[in-house]
């Protein structure tokens, strides 16, 4: 940046100079109505008494004409023949010079000399500036390199802006109870320092994406009210190694120099691996700078009023070294938020936006189990554009309901058209799902079906659970597979043919069932688990791990998982078969209208007359 600023400041400064040239020239020849002639033109002029006086400017000889006097004649004389003997040896006599008005210039000094010095000296002034351009360059290069270790985050200016606190973070509260105590530290240590009581120095932000990490941070500085430093971990680490050590080391000593002061690192598993992979050995660059960083915070003092908050959503990747007390010994987890906070949620996002009086949130909450909050803030923005689409003033229900199913599927396809056959098909497969999930045990309510494509499903068939899950039974499990083969056995039922549209239930089937043999312990293999439930290789953990059982056993899993999902297929296919009247009956109101509403569904599946059922395709709050 420095050197952008000073190329631009070079341009303006040869910009100048040429234009103090251009004004040299300007006052050394005024600009005029001239008109460059021949002498012999002049002498015709002064032969017609037409001119009115002569100027002699060097060589040139500048006529005033009596007709007109704003045009002016320029004729070039001999440098060494004086003006009298130049028109006499044109024939001109000297009784007719007398009459004219002859007025001979003296040469400016400056004109002079800048005419004669501007060619000798310009080059040499053009050239002193490209070389101290050079050198400026060269020099603003060398300040780099000697900066290149240092940090160049400063803390967040915060008087210009709208400060984050607790009331605008809903939902977590056990974590914003922990948090406070770390508020009342930095606005007054010594009512904890009298005590003997030491504030941790830092505090660990856990959960998924979207939870609300970095805003929870926000909050703290402003409820502190002090100097906020916010980094990411992958700012640390560069091509050069000792790099991001050194930027820790700057940018600790900067947030000493502010204390009290937080600083938040955000996605710490960036930079605080586990260390003692193999890769790169004791000289790798994450590695030194996560030495760095755990020096620094055991540098920190009872006095220094600092705290450090860091984010992550993969705990399980960090260094051990990090976790111990003195370091981060506090560890907040910011889970997934339930009905009552996801309502709390809904009504900060929607204070920005217009609604409809008859906008329930709480409804809204309940159709929500598993959203985090950046969720439910896409899902009110996407609500608003919903509404902006149709060129009204305020976001309805219906706006909300609508971007609920963007959000989980994906937005609707109407433009791809369907052959008939295949609109059939797509219907017997969805009213497969939904008559075994209705009856099946414990298994969620259908709340919603449709053959109208979302994202890549051809139709589905939306089923959301009436309250919040934390616990789920295996009666839940074997229910939910049945529902996921509802759509592959019902289409095998209806045409004895098999298609590619079972795909992904049955890769969604597949996963389920290893899940509950090798993690939940809950097939005939008994109560154990098998493997590690996260397989990726990183940095600090060994090649070898994620297996820890023999191809024996593998083989039995394997068996295992395969018997499940035929069992399920087999409930699936009793269902079909003994509620066949069912199928046909919701595929045929599907083909019809696309669309059916969970009041609808219910309807007919409890054997009311099709022909009288209410015309219901929104989603309703489950009876």
């Amino acid at each position: 940046m420095k050197l952008s600023l000073d190329s631009k400041n070079i341009g303006i400064g040869i910009l100048v100079v040429i234009g103090l040239f251009l004004l040299i020239g300007l006052f050394a020849r005024p600009l005029d109505n001239r008109k460059d002639v021949s002498l012999s033109q002049i002498v015709e002029e002064i032969g017609k008494n037409n001119v009115s006086n002569i100027v002699v400017d060097q060589n040139d000889i500048i006529v005033t004409l009596k007709d007109d006097a704003s045009k002016k004649l320029v004729a070039q004389k001999e440098s060494d023949a004086s003006v009298t003997d130049t028109f006499k040896n044109l024939g001109v006599a000297d009784s007719t010079l007398q009459k004219i008005d002859l007025t001979v210039k003296k040469p400016s000094g400056f004109a002079f000399w800048t005419a004669t010095l501007a060619p000798v000296v310009l080059p040499f002034i053009l050239l002193a500036f490209f070389l101290w351009f050079m050198m400026r360059s060269a020099q603003n290069m060398g300040n780099r390199a000697m900066t290149f270790g240092q940090s160049q985050k400063g803390p967040v200016e915060q008087a210009g802006r709208k400060k984050t606190t607790f009331k605008q973070v809903a939902g977590n509260e056990e974590a914003k109870q922990e948090l406070v105590e770390i508020v009342e530290f930095l606005k007054h240590p010594k009512k904890f320092q009298e005590i003997g009581a030491r504030i941790p120095k830092g505090v660990l932000l856990i959960g998924a994406p979207g939870t609300g990490k970095t805003l929870m941070a926000r909050a703290v500085a402003g409820e502190a009210g002090v100097p906020f430093f916010s980094i990411s971990g992958s700012e640390f680490v560069e091509m050069f190694v000792g790099v991001g050590a050194s930027r820790v080391r700057d940018l600790f000593a900067k947030v000493k120099k502010n204390a009290p002061a937080i600083l938040f690192i955000d996605e710490m598993d960036a930079v605080g691996r586990h260390r003692g992979a193999g890769l790169g050995g004791g000289h790798d660059e994450r590695e030194q700078t996560l030495n760095q960083i755990l020096v620094e915070m055991d540098g920190f003092e009872q006095t220094d009023n600092v705290i450090v908050l860091a984010a992550t959503n993969r705990p399980d990747v960090l260094d051990p070294a990090l976790l111990r007390p003195g370091r981060f010994d506090r560890q907040v987890t910011m889970e997934l938020p339930d009905i009552k906070e996801r309502e709390a949620i809904l009504k900060i996002h929607a204070e920005k936006v217009p609604m409809e009086a008859d906008v329930d949130l709480r409804n809204i909450g309940e159709r929500t189990p598993g959203f985090s909050g950046a969720d439910l803030a896409n899902l009110i923005n996407e609500a608003a554009i919903f509404a902006a689409r149709e060129n009204v003033k305020k976001v309805a229900q219906r706006h909300i309901e609508e971007s609920i199913e963007k959000v989980i599927l994906g937005p609707e396809r109407r433009s791809k058209v369907y052959s008939k056959q295949e609109k059939e098909l797509t219907a017997y497969h969805e009213a497969g799902h939904a008559v075994v999930a209705y009856y099946t045990p414990d298994s969620d309510p259908v709340r919603k079906i449709s053959i109208i494509s979302r994202g890549s499903a051809g139709g589905y068939t939306l089923k959301l659970p009436e309250q919040d899950k934390r616990l789920h039974t295996k009666t839940g499990f074997l229910s939910e597979l049945a529902t996921l083969m509802g759509g592959y056995t019902a289409e095998l039922y209806k045409y004895k043919e098999l298609t590619t549209g079972a795909s992904n239930d049955l890769m969604k089937a597949t996963k389920l069932a290893r899940r509950i043999v090798m993690q939940f312990g809950m097939s005939k293999l008994g109560p154990v688990t098998f493997g590690q439930e996260d397989h990726q290789v990183f940095l600090g953990k060994d090649f070898s791990e994620g297996r820890d059982y023999s191809e024996k056993t593998a083989s039995m899993i394997d068996d295992e998982v395969s018997e499940i999902l035929k069992d399920a297929q087999k409930r699936a296919e009793q269902i079909i078969t003994e509620h066949a009247d069912k199928i046909e009956l919701i595929s045929q109101r599907l083909i019809e209208k696309e669309t059916m509403g969970q009041k609808e569904f219910a309807d007919l599946m409890g054997g009311a007359d099709p022909d009288v059922v209410k015309e219901d395709t929104e989603i309703k709050p489950a009876i």
